[in-house]
């Protein structure tokens, strides 16, 4: 039979002797690891379903003709300042639509190694016409493969199949609230009205349904080909080239990469919804100050715990010092005590903040697509929830230990 060495039996005496504050002090850390735990797995659930839900419809890098330059003004920058100019009614001109050479942009973007899917689409403002029901809107031409690669359109769909609008040049997709606007269902006809007057009436074969109430009320999905045809535009036209990262934390990156060699404005999805970004930045603080606060809380009540055991153990440890038992053997004592807890608490308070995660993963939430309350089940949560509940149990069992390695047996014995 293995025998402890005596500091860890001292150790593992005084733990059991004062059971009940034993068991207040691994609840206490039992509690704030489990609290970190759900809090840290739902705000990353809340942050993920964010991300889902935006990125329905935004991809992680777009890439577009932007307005020109302001060049209004050209007289102060060809003569002095001092020159005398009366221009009226100054004009902006656009010389080019779209984006010219898509074909060699796509090949070059699919030979970057963190590029995932790219995707060119040709969108217009049109008016939806239905009878007497008219809803502006915006119409998107898109290669059905490469935007179900993008989107997962094929997974938003309500009615009628994603894949068929490859195969129906006469057909349109529309989203649930435009549909319901105009009061169509699969196999009606819908007109298109452009802005340069051209009008041409397509049929509805399918709905989708994305849960953003902006996209599913004013967009609809014809092939590319079939736009282009609509615009009497070449088989290269596209105006925007949507583009996804492996991972949507990397799109700055590959616009540092690429803006300097494509002639367009290449925008990440952070520089166009900075709100997005800010608020998922804003819910990762809320929830480490939360934990941190909690696991603070719990280490004081270890202090206390192990305050009162050094105070009730004063003359034990005096005799302890006595009988020639070193400073540092009395700190290895009470920091093992202490170290004992953190454990303990930890391995229980890891298993109950899972199963707390899990329980709540199951109360309903039937908004915006989500039918439970989100949450992440991250390992690097509770790691994280493990060594901080270790540091601070070993921080608070440290400082009334260098206590009790300070007292004076000599002082204790004779008072």
């Amino acid at each position: 039979m293995i025998r402890l060495p005596v500091n860890y039996q001292i150790a593992a005496t005084y733990l059991s002797s004062k059971l009940k504050q034993t068991i207040v002090a691994v609840l206490g850390v039992t509690f704030g690891i489990s609290m970190y735990v759900f809090m840290n797995s739902f705000m990353s659930g809340v942050n993920l379903a964010q991300n889902q839900l935006a990125f329905s419809t935004l991809a992680h890098v777009r890439i577009y003709n932007d307005r020109p330059a302001d060049r209004s003004d050209i007289v102060s920058r060809v003569f002095p300042k001092t020159t005398i100019a009366n221009i009226h009614n100054s004009k902006i001109i656009k010389y080019t639509d779209g984006i010219k050479n898509s074909s060699e942009i796509i090949h070059y973007l699919h030979t970057i190694p963190i590029v995932e899917t790219v995707a060119p689409e040709v969108n217009i403002n049109v008016f939806f016409k239905n009878v007497g029901n008219r809803v502006n809107g915006t119409l998107s031409g898109v290669d059905v493969n490469s935007e179900d690669q993008l989107f997962k359109m094929s997974h938003l769909m309500d009615k009628g199949n994603w894949k068929d609008l490859a195969f129906r040049p006469d057909g349109i997709i529309v989203g649930v609230e435009l549909a319901k606007s105009l009061s169509l269902k699969v196999d009606d006809n819908l007109n298109i009205l452009t802005a340069d007057g051209v009008s041409h009436t397509y049929k509805v074969i399918g709905i989708f349904r994305t849960n953003l109430s902006s996209v599913d009320k004013s967009k609809a999905y014809l092939s590319i080909t079939a736009t282009r045809q609509l615009l009497a535009e070449n088989a290269d036209y596209v105006t925007d080239i949507q583009v996804n990262v492996i991972d949507f934390k990397l799109a700055n990156q590959l616009v540092g990469e690429i803006s300097p060699l494509i002639p367009y404005k290449v925008e990440s999805w952070s520089m166009a919804n900075a709100q997005l970004e800010a608020g998922s930045n804003l819910r990762d603080v809320i929830a480490v100050a939360v934990s941190l606060t909690i696991l603070i809380v719990a280490g004081f009540g270890i202090y206390n715990i192990m305050l009162m055991t050094i105070n009730e153990k004063i003359r034990e440890i005096a005799i302890l010092k006595a009988m020639g038992f070193s400073g540092f053997d009395i700190r290895r004592i009470f920091l093992t005590m202490s170290s004992v807890i953190g454990l303990v608490g930890g391995f229980v308070g890891m298993g109950l903040g899972y199963l707390v995660s899990r329980l709540v993963n199951q109360v309903p939430f039937n908004v915006a697509g989500l039918a439970t309350l989100p949450m992440d089940y991250d390992p690097k949560d509770y790691i994280l929830a493990f060594g901080f509940g270790l540091i601070t149990t070993f921080v608070a069992g440290y400082f009334p230990s260098r206590k009790a390695s300070h007292v004076d047996p000599v002082t204790i014995i004779r008072g």
